[in-house]
């Protein structure tokens, strides 16, 4: 089984004076098609199929950032039981994808994720994955777990809160790991709390600051694009 086939490009900089963001911004895929590409669809543009115009946050995407439907609402997604109920962020292609926000934010970073692959979050000063490191953030496997709905069909169905907190401003973060094999949901800029709920204590896997990326797992039963 796969979670989804995915082709992420990288991320292309869209020009933004904005300020660093004052308050949190929840991102969900809602608006996109299955197997789309983000892109500029968050940045007041549209995605890779020509859905939006999405709202206006400045942020850009990697080409091979992908939104993707769960086979339970007609996509071809092998996911289900995630916080927003509707599309996730996924990456198909590469060791990993790139959110870029060209007017920076600070305080915090968050959201929710399922997987069963190792995987790492990267905070960075600069965009498109440079500058200095502001924090890193190693996500183990965590799905097929004792949060999925009993008797669940779909492998990735668990789904953790993870944020941090650092200092200085950030402008871009690589989301890392073994292609197609994790999600994101509720990608949170501004705010520790995924999604705007409880503070989520930080894991013994979050790693700040002088870290590199967590080294992957050996090969997996499940993908999260199931194949058509």
């Amino acid at each position: 089984m796969k979670m989804l086939k995915f082709a992420l490009p990288l991320a292309m900089l869209a020009a933004s004076s904005a300020a660093a963001f004052a308050g949190p911004i929840v991102l969900n895929m809602s608006g996109l098609q299955n197997e789309e590409a983000i892109e500029n669809y968050f940045n007041g543009g549209l995605g890779g199929n020509g859905s939006g115009p999405g709202p206006a946050d400045g942020i850009v995407f990697s080409s091979n950032s992908l939104a993707i439907i769960s086979e339970a609402q007609g996509g071809t997604g092998n996911f289900d039981n995630n916080p927003s109920g509707g599309p996730i962020a996924f990456f198909l292609n590469g060791s990993a994808d790139t959110m870029d926000v060209a007017g920076g934010f600070n305080t915090g970073f968050s959201f929710f994720y399922s997987a069963t692959d190792a995987g790492s979050v990267t905070v960075w000063s600069g965009l498109d994955g440079t500058g200095t490191e502001l924090a890193d953030i190693a996500l183990n496997p965590q799905t097929p777990g004792a949060d999925c709905p009993a008797g669940d069909a779909f492998t990735y169905c668990e789904w953790t809160a993870v944020g941090v907190t650092f200092s200085g401003t950030a402008e871009s973060v690589d989301f890392g790991g073994a292609a197609n094999f994790i999600g994101f949901d509720d990608i949170t800029i501004g705010s520790q709390n995924a999604g705007g709920g409880p503070v989520v204590p930080e894991p013994s896997s979050l790693l700040l600051l002088g870290t590199g990326l967590v080294g992957f797992a050996g090969t997996l039963r499940s993908k999260f694009a199931r194949k058509a």
